[in-house]
């Protein structure tokens, strides 16, 4: 897995990007658990995610509404399969609106970018 920390940070929030290789929601599940085994991680609000895996896209906005599906759109057009990207949120007290999307969509490429992945 690789963990891309402390990307962006927008009114307190901060962002994290991470991913690794993923057959099956066992595998997204190990990886999910091996994040939040770091303690910083353990204390993020959100670990929204989504993978392609086969040919069924799947997701959870954990808390972050409408961000797994975004995850998946971009996953989607970049063609990334059997692949998990999981993009973690510590909430920093003041809402966001919708720059919270700008800022999921920058963490995927980000990680996109520097994996090689897209």
């Amino acid at each position: 897995m690789q963990v891309f920390d402390k990307i962006i940070s927008d009114r307190g929030s901060r962002y994290a990007v991470s991913g690794g290789p993923a057959a099956d929601r066992a595998a997204v599940a190990a990886m999910l658990a091996e994040l939040t085994r770091v303690k910083r991680f353990q204390k993020a609000t959100h670990h929204s995610w989504a993978a392609i895996l086969g040919d069924e896209g799947v997701k959870d906005d954990d808390g972050e509404s409408g961000a797994g599906q975004l995850i998946l759109q971009m996953l989607e057009r970049a063609g990334l399969q059997d692949h998990v990207v999981i993009v973690t949120r510590w909430y920093g007290g003041k809402h966001l609106g919708g720059d919270r999307f700008r800022h999921v969509a920058d963490a995927v490429r980000h990680y996109l970018r520097e994996t090689g992945a897209g």
